[in-house]
């Protein structure tokens, strides 16, 4: 038999949270056809991967890639750092389905401008990623936000019962089409004064196709803790699974709060599927919010579109050189974007190594002076805090990147190393592997990242792209509720 490529003595960590193994990998047609000792086997292409850990391809369960896979389909920030799988249309932001009156509101300008959203159907979009041939494989959530900009005059405030059921429609109709679930962004200001009614019975769609709720939460400020309980409140009543989405103690009056959070995660995981995703970093990134302004913590400038000379500047020089109040600063650089280092260091940490939660960039791709974790999130967890800090075992990190996040997602015969599944893997120097990306210079490929496959294809190597792009769209596969399975200790 020849195989397409043979990767041979690789140290194999297969996503199932084990410790890993030498073997060789044949693949073929895509996927991986045997696991084992093919010293006598062929193949078109070989690999000696001595001293290498082989892996499955990782899943960022959290991105806002929802354009930039189709605009710019090569997507190296992620394919450099092993990621073979995108999860958008989180935060409650979407591209679809989407159709504008105006410009996109606050944070749907994430996503680029009006320009970008020409997709009014679930439908569409998903023709449109697989049109593109993206470099890596997208899978897709449900915007709350972007479903009450289609049908709201005014996004300040809850919605009527006509508009919850035409947002209903349209939720329902994007999860026949093969979305993930619903996702909402409750802490900005366009979904804030949505009462958790509406939420409800939106969420009352997802409950038949076994679909999932994420949630950026109302506040991952003071009140945390009574964010988190509302949405455990909507999963348990739609019966579906619940993510919380980049689980944070957000603002230095928060800090140390992480083990209650995580009790709370633990309590409500023993009678309902939940979990968490985070990013291994201790600050956050996203629009410039007027009410997270403040001296108790750095704030960086990314951009801003009345003044995008001051991208990379922190709001407090520019307050001083401008001779006015750190808000009165930010509402002059408005609409604008921002780093926060608003977290601590231990809780990150915390959060990061507990069972229940994955790993997610979070990275923004439109931003021009993006939050490192866009090019870096991925080794970063396994160089900084898995070989240098020690935070937990490669096999660990890993499989919160992989097998974990394809359970819960429901991306079936991907995530982890087996004979059958379709040949996402990434191949990695495990002494070298580690985050270059930083928050002077933010876009900068990792190093120790060798080789990532995409459905077979080999799509990154030696720090170079292939033009070969491999990705698919990748609709929900079966009843997410069957991937949430944790126990205490595991």
């Amino acid at each position: 038999m020849t195989y397409d490529t043979l990767i041979r003595q690789a140290l194999i960590i297969d996503g199932s949270n084990t410790e890993g193994y030498v073997a060789d990998v044949g693949l073929r047609d895509g996927r991986i056809e045997t696991i084992g000792d093919l010293s006598t086997a062929a193949a078109v292409h070989e690999i000696d991967a001595t001293g290498r850990v082989l892996a499955p391809g990782f899943i960022d369960v959290h991105t806002h890639d929802d354009t930039v896979v189709i605009r710019q389909p090569q997507m190296l920030p992620k394919l450099s750092q092993g990621v073979t799988t995108v999860i958008v249309g989180n935060c409650g932001i979407s591209a679809s389905p989407v159709s504008l009156r105006s410009d996109p509101p606050d944070p749907m300008n994430l996503l680029g401008s009006a320009a970008a959203f020409v997709y009014p159907r679930f439908s569409d979009y998903r023709s449109a990623v697989e049109s593109a041939h993206p470099a890596v494989n997208v899978a897709a959530l449900i915007g709350h936000t972007a479903l009450r900009s289609n049908h709201m005059d005014d996004l300040h405030r809850t919605a009527t019962a006509a508009e919850i059921a035409a947002m209903r429609v349209q939720l329902h109709e994007s999860l026949e089409a093969g979305a993930l679930g619903l996702s909402t962004g409750l802490a900005y200001a366009s979904a804030f004064n949505a009462e958790t009614d509406e939420v409800l019975q939106l969420s009352e769609e997802l409950t038949a196709f076994g679909a999932v709720y994420t949630t950026h939460l109302r506040s991952e400020f003071e009140p945390v803790l009574e964010a988190m309980d509302e949405a455990f409140l909507i999963g348990r009543h739609a019966q579906v699974p619940v993510i919380i989405s980049h689980l944070k103690c957000a603002g230095a009056g928060n800090w140390g709060r992480s083990p209650q959070l995580l009790a709370a995660l633990e309590s409500a995981a023993k009678t309902h599927p939940v979990g968490c995703d985070c990013y291994p970093y201790a600050a956050s990134s996203s629009t410039l919010d007027l009410k997270q302004v403040t001296d108790a913590f750095r704030i960086t400038i990314t951009w801003s579109t009345p003044h995008p000379e001051v991208g990379g500047r922190d709001l407090q020089d520019i307050a001083g050189e401008w001779d006015v109040s750190l808000m009165d600063a930010a509402r002059r650089l408005q609409p604008a974007g921002a780093v926060y280092y608003g977290m601590d260091e231990a809780d990150v940490r915390r959060i990061l190594a507990h069972p229940l939660s994955m790993v997610g960039s979070d990275g923004l791709p439109e931003d021009p002076f993006p939050h490192p974790r866009l090019w870096g999130a991925f080794p970063r967890v396994l160089g900084h805090f898995s070989r240098d800090v020690g935070l937990f075992p490669l096999h660990t990190g890993v499989h919160k990147m992989t097998g974990l996040s394809a359970a819960r997602f429901g991306l079936s015969e991907r995530g982890e190393i087996r004979e059958g599944h379709w040949a996402d893997l990434v191949l990695f120097d495990p002494l070298r592997v580690r985050d270059v990306a930083d928050f002077k210079a933010p876009q900068c490929a990792a190093e120790g990242i060798e080789s990532v496959w995409v459905n077979g294809v080999q799509s990154y190597s030696n720090g170079q792209a292939n033009t070969q792009r491999a990705g698919r769209f990748l609709a929900r596969s079966g009843d997410l509720r069957q991937g949430f399975k944790w126990e205490s200790g595991t």
